[in-house]
């Protein structure tokens, strides 16, 4: 919640509500009306086709490019960062999503923001951020996290 906190300058207490298990799941704070943080992911496996992961990033990367997104670096999988204004992503309009591989597999995550702290660089904090959910995984599900 530390990184959290500096990226997006929220002072308020935060509590976190986790849902899931190593397939799928999501984790988002709860304090707020307006979903201040969500973070979701997903392995390809049981109940997951081959190629479904394939779909959902090429869709996402297709928004954010429209929305002037940022590739992340290799060392996080293929994947984008982007600040979106328009309809219902507008919501959480700062979003960051990545699949990669660690053990192996196939997995994805999607990170999303109601705000990024006045002064700050917010596609390198989505960066940051996507590093870090990236390596909690790998900890959490005993994974190795596999550079492309």
């Amino acid at each position: 919640m530390q990184a959290l906190r500096l990226v997006s300058g929220s002072t308020e207490p935060l509590n976190e509500r986790t849902d899931g298990n190593e397939r799928n799941g999501d984790c988002r704070t709860t304090d707020t009306n307006a979903r201040f943080l969500e973070v979701w992911w997903m392995q390809e496996g049981i109940g997951t086709p081959k190629g479904h992961l394939d779909s959902l990033i090429n869709g996402r990367l297709t928004i954010y490019k429209r929305h002037g997104g940022v590739d992340l670096p290799a060392d996080l999988g293929d994947g984008m960062a982007a600040y979106l204004t328009e309809g219902l992503l507008a919501e959480q309009p700062y979003q960051v999503s990545a699949k990669f591989r660690c053990g192996g597999t196939e997995r994805m995550i999607d990170i999303y923001l109601t705000q990024v702290a006045k002064g700050r660089d917010a596609m390198k904090d989505l960066t940051d951020l996507m590093r870090i959910a990236q390596k909690r995984y790998s900890h959490i599900h005993a994974c190795a996290l596999n550079p492309r």
